[in-house]
């Protein structure tokens, strides 16, 4: 009998960033194809009102508040995890902080916090998600939320920009690194997404208008599609895939 190539069955993951949004979709889709899914953001009702909705869907999910740039609690999260399920095998780093000035409007503190948030911690997330993971010896799956700005830029982006454009090296590091304990890291690149984040750029319909022409499906793109992506990279029908980060844009990136 053949194997559901998306079944997460027995799975545990923890997905960053995911209350609302573009995270709570990925953590949804996840936790109804069979992962245990572990919620993670600074706001604890925001991840209950989350574990609730996604449990009411038929999934498994626990809330884990803390904030991923805080190292203190980033050793209670991981031995909560490690406690409570024993394992885990999926680690969606979706977290992403914006600051959007123009360069000289930028001061350095402003800076290394963006960086902190968007970069130096999907690398300690994935260094001790990759931990848990080669100590169980079933191998695993990261999954980098990057960016199109990561090969692309505009102005009054820089920091932003330049995180994400280390998010995708990061990504290729990690699974150069990772390969030989059966773990893959991949990154996922979402282009226009109509989020609550994004809610005011998506209501200008001038926006929309320059969407049409600049975008192949020439529209946003809802948080639910980005998703699937995710699920499949994280899933076995991903086994031999490692190193990539795919767009997810609505073809933004290949237009011209």
């Amino acid at each position: 009998m053949t194997q559901y190539p998306f079944d997460l069955a027995g799975q545990v993951a923890l997905v960053t960033g995911s209350g609302r949004g573009l995270g709570f979709e990925a953590a949804r889709l996840l936790a109804v194809n069979g992962a245990h899914v572990w919620l993670n953001g600074r706001s604890a009702d925001l991840l209950d009102r989350a574990t609730t909705q996604i449990v009411a869907d038929g999934g498994l999910a626990s809330p884990l508040p803390f904030d991923i740039t805080d190292q203190a609690a980033l050793d209670v999260a991981f031995k909560r995890v490690k406690g409570e399920a024993g394992r885990l095998d999926i680690l969606v780093n979706n977290v992403g902080l914006r600051d959007r000035r123009s360069l000289f409007e930028f001061d350095l503190v402003a800076v290394r916090r963006l960086l902190e948030a968007d970069l130096v911690a999907p690398f300690e997330l994935a260094r001790r998600a990759a931990e848990l993971m080669v100590e169980g010896g079933r191998g695993g799956r990261i999954v980098n939320v990057s960016s199109v700005a990561g090969p692309l830029a505009g102005a009054g982006d820089t920091p932003y920009t330049m995180a994400k454009a280390g998010v995708d090296g990061l990504t290729r590091a990690l699974a150069a690194e990772l390969g030989c304990h059966r773990i893959t890291v991949n990154g996922v690149a979402p282009g226009f997404f109509r989020t609550d984040t994004n809610a005011q750029q998506a209501a200008n319909p001038k926006i929309g208008e320059w969407l049409q022409s600049r975008t192949s499906l020439g529209r946003w793109g809802e948080p639910s599609e980005l998703a699937p992506a995710i699920l499949f990279l994280a899933s076995p029908a991903a086994s031999y895939i490692t190193g990539q980060t795919l767009a997810v844009d609505g073809g933004f990136l290949s237009h011209f």
